[in-house]
């Protein structure tokens, strides 16, 4: 149900607020941070060159998605234009599920989702899938985690090409000193009721309207990484006395069984990638080596299929 219009003594009250909050802020002795309620929209100069997008965020029984599941689903379509600046956002889909398993009281204190309030609750793939067929890219806050969740559920976001606003942002190189949606909230002036999906999204989305430093949105910078290749690379077979260099340099280690290779890996812009192979090639095998490689787009990025 929507709040009640405000009434002339609320915005009375808003503006004797607002009045006491700059004067502290004045002051240089305080920063306050304000409630979000809305996302802050850019003016629509061209309504048809406006380009879809969807911001996901979930809520889950756990961090595994090989064993755990989907319990909230929230997903809120925006527009955005070519300078990369949120113009529109539309009714959010936000849906329970119930999993195979009790919910446990961890999660529950977490995001504050009971077992009860999922009981018999389900959300129709179809339903996904048309809700993110405009959409030109899917936006998460730690993607690397979302992606993987959803895909297994929903084969649609398969198809589409993803964009991380934690990791792909050079938030450090902005003035912020940490990644968390919390956090970044904070650093741009509002807080948010956190932990529920559809909160996390607007937030999200209001973080990435906002302009740096270099003047251009958050947003701007998102879709630009986003959009170059770059190239994973697999030191397979790679001397274990050389494995505290490979970590050093921030090679991960797959250490499941399956289609990649059970190795050493590192992902790497399309420009470095022969500066990488040398680095192994001199630095790790001490000779020619051919090295499993392969290319990685917004489309496959973050999933389990690379």
């Amino acid at each position: 149900m929507p709040d009640a219009a405000p009434t002339s003594q609320d915005q009375h009250d808003l503006a004797a607020l607002e009045a006491m909050a700059a004067q502290l802020e004045a002051s240089g002795r305080y920063r306050l941070l304000r409630r979000f309620e809305s996302c802050t929209l850019a003016p629509i100069a061209n309504a048809g060159l406006l380009k879809d997008g969807v911001y996901v965020d979930t809520e889950t029984t756990g961090t595994d998605p090989l064993k755990d599941e989907i319990i909230e689903l929230a997903m809120v379509p925006f527009q955005y234009d070519a300078e990369g600046r949120v113009c529109s956002v539309g009714a959010p889909f936000v849906a329970l599920r119930e999993p195979s398993v009790p919910i446990s009281e961890e999660i529950t204190r977490i995001t504050g989702i009971t077992h009860e309030m999922v009981a018999g609750k389900t959300i129709d793939p179809n339903a996904v899938a048309a809700f993110i067929a405009p959409a030109m890219v899917v936006i998460a806050h730690n993607a690397q985690f979302d992606r993987r969740f959803v895909e297994r559920q929903y084969e649609a976001f398969q198809l589409k090409g993803w964009a991380c606003s934690m990791s792909q942002v050079a938030w450090a190189d902005h003035g912020f000193e940490g990644t968390k949606l919390a956090y970044l909230a904070g650093q741009c002036g509002f807080f948010f009721d956190g932990h529920r999906a559809e909160n996390d999204c607007l937030a999200g989305l209001e973080i990435l309207g906002r302009p740096l430093k270099s003047g251009r949105t958050a947003l701007s910078h998102l879709l630009e990484t986003a959009r170059k290749s770059s190239w994973r690379i697999w030191a397979e077979r790679a001397p274990y006395d050389q494995k505290d260099k490979l970590k050093a340099r921030g090679y991960r280690w797959n250490g499941e069984e399956g289609p990649t290779p059970k190795a050493w890996y590192i992902d790497v812009d399309e420009a470095d990638r022969q500066t990488e192979l040398d680095f192994l090639q001199t630095e790790i095998y001490g000779g020619e080596i051919h090295l499993p490689t392969r290319k990685i787009t917004a489309f496959e990025r973050f999933s389990d299929r690379t």
